[in-house]
């Protein structure tokens, strides 16, 4: 009923944002004779916060379309190379007609990004897919909104998000040979599963493995993230925060967890940051500084945007990473393609170099979760294992921002060109066996 009910609300709100928004225009319009008027542009400013704060945020584009390499300006299409029922494989084509641009961009390795499913769009990591494109050929998990999903295209587990990671990773295996993995927060668990078993059923596995800010361990430094999991019982939010899609959405009667919980979620936990972010917006709109209110358009636009998660694979995530820490104690087992439970075991990555990432000051993957993966991986040598702590960055500057492009990224990209050729594990020599001749003892001899 609380899914009819915010619909119902949104309903009703939005004859309103839309009115405040075209007062707001007609207040601010140069020509207007008012329009410089002090109470003008304070009126106009307010109609403009409360437009902003009505308004439906509806899923961001990427809006990639050229990026500078080594001066070259060089051009982006967009384009879905996998359509699952839940989730687009996108890739980022790169054109040129600079002839060594071109050649020095065949050379450069491939990238699967793993983008949360965790209520936000992957367009969330719009600054690390622009990045990473100067040096690599990039794809991108393209989670789609559970709403949008017809009950006909079935369920959407845990067991399935594992697959889809594998099955993108042999995508890409199959078009250049081999690639490197970046996971971003709440995949690097499922992410690790989809290696590991890859690993262990003999299949070729990435050349590299960088996970930044999740919750590998999520008992390690808890955030309040991690202690609303862990305090709450599965069944109270089976009971609290799972509702049907209602009428009008093409997912309609599906069990999902709504993108708007998870975003009141995100709110609550630092209130007055928000709350001063946007008086600070209106102060910037009385004041004309342009820059920084659109600054904080783009930010909300996409903070704001957010998406319903399929209730079975939400709850296998709050059982299985938060509640039962089924990874770190060995005992997540994964239904495969064909329907068979298979072992998750990390120890049996042996040719997959591994990276972790931290944010000093994040507050919702804490230190040391990701960087657990290390002690679970004891098949990698360690010295292809590393781990950064971005220091001064929070959760979002790890793959956002000046500390993401000129701390992280920096180490990210050394990383995959350090092994960005397949690896052979040192086999031991074979013990070459003799049979000892034993000395008699001295009464027989």
């Amino acid at each position: 009923m609380l899914y009819q009910l915010y619909e119902a609300q949104r309903s009703l709100m939005e004859p309103f944002s839309d009115f405040a928004l075209a007062a707001s225009k007609m207040l601010s319009n140069p020509s207007a004779p008012f329009a410089q008027h002090p109470l003008a542009q304070r009126v106009s400013a307010a109609y403009d916060l409360v437009y902003r704060l009505g308004k439906d945020y509806e899923k961001p584009a990427f809006g990639l379309t050229t990026i500078d390499v080594g001066g070259v300006n060089v051009a982006i299409h967009e384009r879905v190379e996998v359509d699952k029922p839940f989730c687009e494989l996108r890739r980022f084509k790169r054109f040129t007609d600079d002839p060594a641009t071109l050649t020095a961009l065949k050379g450069q390795p491939a990238v699967l990004v793993v983008a949360p499913l965790s209520g936000h769009y992957a367009t969330l990591l719009r600054d690390t897919v622009k990045t990473l494109l100067k040096d690599h050929k990039v794809y991108i998990t393209d989670w789609k909104n559970a709403r949008l999903v017809p009950l006909s295209q079935g369920e959407f587990h845990l067991d399935d998000y594992v697959g889809y990671v594998e099955d993108f990773i042999r995508h890409l295996q199959g078009i250049y040979g081999n690639c490197h993995v970046i996971s971003v927060c709440q995949p690097t668990v499922p992410v690790l599963a989809a290696v590991s078993l890859m690993a262990t059923r003999g299949e070729k596995t990435p050349l590299t493995m960088t996970m930044m800010g999740g919750p590998i361990d999520a008992r390690k430094s808890p955030t309040a993230v991690n202690n609303l999991a862990a305090n709450k019982s599965f069944e109270w939010f089976e009971n609290n925060v799972i509702y049907r899609v209602p009428q009008g959405f093409p997912g309609e009667g599906r069990r999902v967890y709504p993108g708007f919980m998870q975003h009141t979620g995100f709110v609550a936990m630092n209130p007055d940051r928000h709350a001063q972010s946007h008086y600070d917006y209106f102060r910037n709109l009385i004041q004309g500084d342009d820059a920084s209110t659109e600054a904080h358009r783009k930010f909300y636009d996409e903070y704001n945007a957010v998406l319903d998660m399929d209730a079975d694979y939400y709850l296998e995530t709050i059982r299985t990473v938060f509640q039962d820490y089924a990874l770190v104690n060995g005992t997540w087992e994964v239904r495969n393609a064909q329907g068979r439970s298979e072992l998750v075991r990390p120890q049996d990555i042996k040719t997959t170099a591994l990276l972790t990432v931290e944010g000093e000051l994040d507050d919702i993957s804490g230190s040391g979760q990701t960087a657990a993966a290390h002690d679970l991986c004891t098949g990698v040598p360690r010295s292809r294992q590393e781990h950064l702590e971005a220091k001064g960055a929070g959760h979002y500057g790890i793959f956002s921002g000046k500390r993401w492009r000129e701390l992280v990224y920096p180490k990210v990209k050394a990383f995959i060109q350090a092994h960005d050729k397949p690896f052979k594990p040192a086999t031991r020599p074979a013990v070459k066996r003799t049979t000892a001749t034993r000395r008699k003892p001295a009464h027989l001899r």
